[in-house]
């Protein structure tokens, strides 16, 4: 009898033992949620059980990797991998960059887009800071083999979890507990203005810590554990301050949240936390350390409260099992919502979807080719298991981009280089993309007016045919007054105007392949020397061309100007062809010139390529090369020569000035850039370049050109810059040295970009 009485008191004990459950509650806090991957890795590393989860915001993801089958040693990978720091900021991948569909880059600063045929009021501000391309597929990815396995019941999770999400509409928070989960935590952790919110059952979702950071109160709810752990690596924001604006933005949206776990049977783990940004996981690794230990040194308080103890082998078993479960991402059928069907059949030949059953990651590089589309303004993807077919069927909810734009930009500088930029573009979306674009540039330097059709094809191998037609002015003239002026008299002033046809094809993803033919015609007046009046009249020079050309660039470069990563490389090679005409002007020298015409055909490749290829923590090097090879023989005189032969020109600055020691019919020009990130987006950068040209072009007394002895003078040029990466474009404040220049150093302040139109011959 009493071995019986025994047998059941153990009985008893044992099942107690077995029945008791423990529940982890994982608030948000941006970056600092990382804490959390430290407190799970310390608890299952002294066999604490976790039989629930509820977590908010970044406690929402880290939450969901460990409920869908992820080890913390997986998770830390994840977050110290090279792709995670993209998911944050919104930045794509270079491996996935589709340069094929870049535009010509412009000096646009912003830009607002409207529909011209609706009532829609034009878009100004974003509604989000962050791009969520990047991140909506990588979660894709991590959760929705999960999600099949769960049969999209968060209770069926490898651990039972929760989620909270912040539904504005009716200002209070929504629990998430069955659906897609890489949906749900994509709506908990949607910070107001970071990123684009998400529809779940037709409501806009937020991030779910503006109501409740810290969901204990769901954790009881839902689950009613007998033992709480609380990870805590958030707290409420500190009282508006007058002059704050961002502290009054953030009370007004931010309800504060209840950090206390009303349950006798609870303990909270609160780590030691430094303040920082929302995004910045620059500490990841001391924030998952500071999490391990903190928990490791509450263990035996944990133990206490915890009476059972589960093994790595069992955990580990309970893991292997579930992800077993997780049927392969093997996609079936896509479908395409907010487009019409021949908008959807375009969308589809990008992708290429022609193979069944196409695993994800296949299908990747080219999601990522269709959201390069400037016809697309977001696309949120999600996979849906089909237990009859056993695959998964991919819904790509499409936001086409609104039909007109209108960018507006430029240049301002103390330098007489000042430029008003106002562009235009309509885009249309069909069996084929159309874009219609034009724009104009209006300063005393640079003037320029341009109109183009773009038309994209999505056949097996796409292709797009472009048109333009393009008018240039520079006037090299130096003065001290900005935009308008009295033009009179000129030194140099080179006009051209031409129309080019091009057909490009894609090579890889960031490649392409351009051939084209342009008709062009130049005018370049100017003086023949510097002692000229108002009743000299100038020169004036004309050619007019027929020239064709084949392109190849690859470019992964990060920035318009002032790039800090990447790769860029273009050979082109070009024929041209034309008849040059010369008027001399009351300056000239050269007898037996009038009504002088001369036709002149010549072959040119120019090469160059940019590399970026060394960052060591704070500091990137760079490597550039260009070089120049042509038959082009001399113009009339050396002006007229020196006016339509190529230049190099690598600074921005140099773009502005006509330099002739920086100009040959041949020539090869390498330099080192080193960058130094002293904060977020303030670079200060150090340039040096030889230019060695095969033989310098002189004038001779007559005004005359001639060529000196070969690879006989090289000369250099060096700059130091100071560039903020603003959210308009650079502000930069640089001290240039020009070799063999009657003004050897120049201090040189410019805001926005030194970009001009294409130009007809180089």
């Amino acid at each position: 009898m009493k071995r019986l009485i025994l047998l059941l008191l153990v009985c008893l004990f044992a099942f107690g033992s077995r029945a008791q459950k423990v529940g982890l509650v994982l608030s948000g806090g941006g970056a600092k949620g990382i804490t959390h991957i430290g407190v799970i890795k310390a608890l299952e590393d002294n066999g604490i059980p976790i039989d629930y989860i509820s977590g908010t915001s970044m406690g929402a993801i880290i939450g969901g990797l460990y409920a869908s089958g992820y080890s913390p040693d997986e998770m830390i990978k994840i977050i110290n991998s090279k792709e995670f720091p993209e998911w944050v900021t919104g930045e794509i991948n270079e491996k996935y960059v589709y340069y094929f569909k870049n535009n010509e880059p412009r000096p646009a600063w912003f830009s607002f887009s409207f529909d011209y045929d609706s009532l829609v009021l034009p878009s100004i501000i974003p509604a989000n800071i962050i791009s969520p391309l990047q991140m909506d597929f990588a979660l894709m990815e991590l959760f929705s083999g999960a999600s099949a396995a769960a049969n999209y019941n968060f209770d069926s999770l490898m651990v039972p979890y929760r989620c909270v999400a912040s539904d504005i509409s009716e200002t209070k928070p929504m629990v998430l507990r069955n659906g897609n989960l890489s949906s749900a935590i994509r709506a908990s952790m949607t910070f107001p203005f970071y990123f684009k919110p998400i529809r779940i059952q037709g409501k806009l979702l937020f991030d779910g810590g503006m109501y409740n950071n810290f969901p204990a109160d769901i954790m009881m709810n839902e689950f009613n554990p007998d033992v709480i752990i609380g990870s805590k690596a958030a707290s409420n924001y500190e009282p508006p301050q007058e002059n704050n604006i961002l502290s009054q933005i953030q009370t007004m949206l931010m309800t504060k949240t209840d950090y206390e776990m009303h349950n006798p049977n609870s303990i909270m783990l609160e780590p030691e936390l430094p303040s920082i940004s929302l995004l910045d996981f620059s500490q990841s690794q001391t924030f998952i350390d500071s999490g391990y230990y903190s928990t490791v040194r509450k263990i035996e308080a944990i133990k206490k409260m915890v009476n059972r103890n589960v093994s790595r082998d069992s955990i580990t078993a309970k893991r292997i099992r579930f992800r077993k479960n997780q049927p392969p991402l093997l996609i079936d059928t896509i479908f395409f919502k907010g487009v019409n069907k021949h908008q959807a059949r375009y969308l589809d030949k990008i992708l290429l979807h022609k193979s069944i059953h196409s695993p994800l990651d296949k299908l990747k590089p080219e999601y990522f080719k269709l959201i390069a589309d400037d016809k697309i303004q977001t696309i949120y993807p999600t996979l849906k298991f089909d237990k009859k077919s056993g695959f998964y069927d991919l819904f790509l909810d499409v936001e086409r981009e609104r039909n007109t734009s209108i960018n507006i930009g430029g240049n301002i500088s103390p330098n007489p280089i000042n430029e008003a930029f106002f562009g235009i573009q309509y885009k249309h979306l069909g069996r084929q993309a159309v874009t219609m674009a034009a724009n104009s540039y209006i300063g005393r330097f640079y003037s320029s007016g341009y109109i183009g059709t773009r038309l994209d094809f999505a056949t097996k191998i796409p292709f797009y045919l472009e048109g333009n037609l393009c008018f240039n002015q520079w006037d090299y003239f130096k003065t001290s007054t900005y935009f308008f002026e009295d033009k009179t008299p000129s030194y140099l002033i080179k006009n051209e105007n031409h129309f080019e046809a091009d057909l490009g094809l894609p090579f890889g993803n960031d490649g392409k392949f351009v051939s084209g033919i342009t008709l062009g015609h130049i005018r370049n007046d100017y003086y023949q020397n510097n002692y000229f009046s108002r009743k000299d009249t100038a020169d004036k020079s004309y050619f007019d061309m027929i020239t064709t050309h084949i392109l190849f660039e690859s470019n992964t470069l990060n920035k318009r100007e002032y790039a800090n990563k990447g790769l860029n490389t273009i050979v082109e090679f070009r024929h041209i062809w034309g008849e040059e005409k010369y008027l001399p002007g009351s300056t000239s020298l050269i007898e037996g010139s009038q009504n002088y015409t001369r036709t002149h055909s010549w072959l040119q490749l120019k090469m160059s390529y940019q590399n970026y290829f060394q960052r060591l923590k704070k500091l990137t090097l760079g490597f550039y090369l260009e070089s120049m090879l042509s038959t082009q023989k001399f113009f009339q005189n050396y002006t007229a020569t020196m006016l339509v032969t190529p230049a190099f020109e690598v600074l921005p600055e140099s773009r502005t000035l006509f330099q002739p020691t920086y100009r040959a019919h041949n020539y090869l020009a390498s330099g080192f850039q080193a960058v130094f990130n002293i904060i977020t987006n303030l670079d200060f950068r150090f340039e040096t370049y030889i230019f060695q040209p095969y033989q310098e072009i002189l004038q001779q007394n007559d005004q005359s050109p001639e060529y000196g002895p070969i690879f006989a003078k090289r000369y250099f040029l060096n700059s130091s810059v100071l560039v903020y990466h603003s959210p308009f474009g650079p502000i930069s404040l640089s001290l240039n040295y020009y070799d063999n220049s009657d003004k050897k150093f120049s201090l040189f302040f410019n805001i926005g970009y030194i970009i001009f139109n294409k130009r007809v011959l180089y």
